[in-house]
């Protein structure tokens, strides 16, 4: 498929077909926006009765459980039967899950449905940084690793566009359709350098290396791989070295804090709860609309990134993305406790959520959105970057399932003021971090970045 293609091209695409995953991921996140109205509805849902407002939670938390595990089903076989296989095993059970969610006819099946979406969708998400962050050469890696946030946005966008109108089995059959496109495409793709490596095949190595334009990496690769094979480390060894090799552990640390606080910045619930933001808002503009609108402008900011991270570098862009974030949450913040209060000059102002949301989002995926995702692929040793990963995002998810869940009762309790105040100093210590804990790995390679930690 990539015979006549070379070097930096053919990295691209290969990551675009990649990209898809990413695309059915931030799909299946924004699912349950336009689905739950209609499992609220008997004409509409595909079940033969309504659910209670308990298991409509569950039909959209249960792809936070499978995310969670899905990293690890398939991280044992990264290192020892390949990249390739795992995404493909990602991609195998995303097909499933979305026809056991066409074909639906009880709550159990929505619940195994969207337990594998999420399966499938945190192999895939893992094994998307890992395999982008070895096939790519250090002046484009930056680029190629913030695109995914993009796709993410793109995935939604696709969703809010044609979800509200379209029926239940409508929504579910697009994702099915990218689902099998993603599939069919990870079939072409060739295997990572750094498997070869691992594995001891010299000749592979070269030859996917040369088809991929980089031609002054494969030295340097050859002698990772002497590295890698002078102490050829069980599964158990590398769990440890993950832990005891002073680079891995900086890097864990590192990836690690950064994750978490981007999953506490306030995304998912402001993702979830955007509808119930604007009414209590009190916004004159629609939900619906108000959301699209919002994550239109959330595609702005994802995109623009890409095209200056390499001349930039990574710091700055975060640096700036997370006061902006922390800014926009404070600003929000504000407004809700003027309401709270009773401050009359809340009626003068109610289209100011809408304009502070479209901040917060251009700001979050400016950087804070993308960047700690792209530095996962960058920071470990090649033997444990499977794992480091897995780890990173298993504790970042965790967090941000907590958050969400506690967010519902933080606007019940003591107010959304309260709630948002708490993501906007989290925001702001992601600038703080960012400045005292982060390298820069603009325009270094993988070897590069391990000798500066």
């Amino acid at each position: 498929m990539f015979a006549k293609i070379s070097g930096v091209r053919r990295q691209v695409i290969i990551s675009s077909c990649l990209y898809l995953g990413q695309l059915i991921n931030g799909y299946s996140l924004s699912w349950t926006g336009p689905v739950i109205p209609k499992l609220r509805d008997l004409k509409q849902s595909p079940l033969p009765y309504l659910l209670t407002e308990t298991q409509l939670s569950l039909v959209a938390t249960f792809i936070y459980l499978g995310s969670i595990l899905g990293p690890y089903i398939v991280l044992w076989l990264s290192n020892i039967r390949g990249r390739k296989p795992c995404l493909i095993s990602g991609g195998i059970i995303m097909v499933i899950a979305y026809v056991i969610l066409a074909i639906s006819r009880n709550v159990a099946m929505l619940y195994i449905g969207r337990f594998m979406v999420g399966v499938g969708g945190g192999a895939i998400n893992v094994m998307n940084l890992v395999y982008i962050g070895e096939i790519s050469s250090a002046s484009i890696r930056g680029i190629l690793l913030t695109t995914i946030g993009v796709f993410m946005t793109v995935g939604s966008i696709v969703l809010y566009a044609t979800g509200p109108y379209i029926s239940y089995h409508g929504t579910t059959y697009i994702a099915l359709a990218i689902s099998v496109i993603f599939l069919f495409c990870l079939f072409f793709i060739p295997e990572s350098p750094i498997f070869f490596a691992l594995q001891d095949r010299d000749e592979e190595l070269r030859k996917v290396l040369q088809d991929l334009g980089r031609f002054e990496d494969i030295d340097e690769t050859l002698k990772t791989k002497k590295e890698l094979n002078s102490s050829k480390s069980s599964t158990i060894r590398e769990w440890i070295e993950l832990f005891t090799v002073r680079s891995n552990r900086k890097a864990l640390f590192i990836v690690v804090i950064i994750n978490i606080l981007q999953h506490c910045s306030g995304i998912l619930p402001v993702v979830f709860f955007s509808a119930a933001i604007f009414d209590m808002a009190g916004s004159s503009i629609e939900s619906g609309l108000a959301m699209i609108i919002v994550v239109c402008f959330q595609l702005s900011g994802s995109i623009v990134t890409p095209f200056f991270i390499e001349s930039v570098g990574r710091k700055k862009i975060l640096i700036m993305s997370c006061a902006l974030c922390s800014l926009s949450m404070f600003t929000l913040g504000l407004y809700f406790y003027l309401d709270h209060i009773g401050n009359p000059v809340i009626s003068y102002i109610k289209w100011l959520p809408l304009v502070v949301l479209i901040l917060f989002y251009i700001g979050y995926d400016s950087g804070l959105g993308i960047i700690p995702n792209a530095i996962i692929g960058e920071m470990f040793t090649t033997n444990v970057r499977s794992k480091g990963s897995t780890i990173t995002m298993t504790t970042s998810w965790l967090f941000g399932f907590f958050v969400t869940t506690a967010f519902g009762a933080l606007l019940a309790t003591v107010g959304g003021h309260v709630a948002f105040w708490f993501f906007a100093c989290t925001c702001a210590c992601a600038v703080l971090f960012t400045i005292f804990f982060i390298p820069e790995t603009k325009g270094k390679s993988l070897t590069e970045i391990q000798e500066a930690l």
